[in-house]
């Protein structure tokens, strides 16, 4: 058995579903690895460090590659950790937030439903004294001591940069209909995502050569983004060249659409999902910006050992930018990883991390591809 099948069976811990029996049908898991990283960890019997991812559906990476990678790399260090997912409801992920501060963690990690409700779960933890760490999403307003990503704006220019490259491999370089389906507006990265390729879009807008015909938020929902398309697509009179999706799941509804048209767009994406990758593979998607979770997962890893052990020099030492918090008015120490943009050429490197199982992307009508592009199939 691989890591990635083997960690999804870990087992929930007896006392966990005492405490937590109504939020365990949300998504949890209780590593019960020993002490906190070289004996600075929580004297208890409860976890060092506690988790909260978001949901199962903006995206297919929380479950299936943070929530493996993360416990992996706890794993790894000898950290006791308590990961569990509020399933896109903020009652449910301020029960948890609440219930990881009163079980003793020393560090909590956040990926904020949205800004509010994570800064308030981020209140009441400083005022616990538990340390926190705001998770691939900024917390605006909020008071995490550290953030740990990827370099977001630059995900959006690798998003605008690859659409132009396939734009131009289509001879499509003057009068070009562009169509825009941001993410949540709820979310910090979309903001950053929208900053990136607007940068690198919006000096062919002011030149002429490409026109947008319409720009809205699909929400990181795949029906919802499908609609928004349709109606820019009616609008538009057909007449779209390619659109920007600011992740696979968005993009994958907005396929589904274009099959049912007759039409195929070169579009963006994000996450390298299954999903995403077998588009790419067959050709309705132009690409998708790969972040490495388990680079991400390692990092905030080691972020937490070094708070839980007090290491302040150390944690200052992971730290390679600050990304600013307009809300709280401060910039936030930032441990940021560098995004990739993967095309049919290059889905084997998300193979070969480790990061998606070649029988999943590979499987049925997909096999051809697989081999086609040199995926390792085994």
């Amino acid at each position: 058995m691989n890591m990635r099948s083997g960690v999804r069976l870990t087992s929930l811990a007896a006392a966990g579903v005492l405490a937590l029996g109504a939020l365990a049908a949300c998504g949890s898991s209780n590593n019960n690895a020993g002490g906190g990283g070289g004996g600075g960890g929580n004297t208890g019997s409860g976890p060092s460090v506690g988790v909260i991812l978001p949901d199962t559906t903006s995206s297919p990476r929380w479950e299936g590659q943070d929530r493996p990678n993360l416990t992996k790399a706890f794993n790894a260090a000898g950290l006791k950790s308590d990961i569990q997912n509020a399933g896109g409801d903020k009652t449910t992920f301020g029960s948890i937030c609440d219930s990881m501060i009163n079980e003793g963690v020393k560090v909590l990690m956040i990926v904020n439903l949205d800004s509010p409700s994570g800064a308030a779960c981020e209140k009441k933890a400083a005022q616990a004294g538990v340390q926190t760490i705001d998770y691939d999403r900024l917390t605006l307003g909020g008071s995490a001591d550290y953030y740990v990503s990827f370099n977001n704006v630059q995900v959006g220019k690798l998003q605008g940069k690859g659409l132009i490259a396939a734009l131009n491999k289509e001879g499509k370089t003057s009068n070009v209909n562009i169509a825009i389906i941001d993410g949540a507006a709820t979310d910090n990265n979309a903001t950053l995502f929208k900053q990136g390729y607007l940068s690198v879009l919006n000096p062919l807008f002011s030149s002429g050569k490409y026109h947008k015909v319409g720009e809205q938020s699909g929400n990181w929902d795949a029906t919802t983004a499908g609609t928004v398309y349709e109606q820019m697509y009616t609008q538009a009179k057909g007449k779209i060249d390619g659109i920007i999706s600011a992740n696979d799941t968005m993009a994958g509804g907005i396929i589904a659409r274009e099959k049912a048209e007759g039409v195929k767009l070169p579009i963006t994406g994000q996450d390298a999902g299954v999903e995403g990758l077998d588009n790419i593979l067959s050709g309705y998607q132009s690409g998708t910006v790969y972040k490495n979770t388990s680079l991400e997962a390692a990092a905030a890893s080691k972020l937490a050992i070094d708070l839980i052990k007090g290491n302040t020099a150390a944690a200052k030492a992971l730290v390679n930018g600050t990304t600013p918090d307009p809300v709280g008015h401060r910039n936030v120490p930032s441990v940021l990883e560098t995004p990739v943009w993967i095309t049919a050429k290059t889905v084997k490197q998300v193979i070969e991390d480790g990061q998606e199982e070649a029988s999943q992307v590979c499987a049925g009508k997909y096999a051809k591809l697989c081999k086609k592009y040199g995926v390792p199939m085994s």
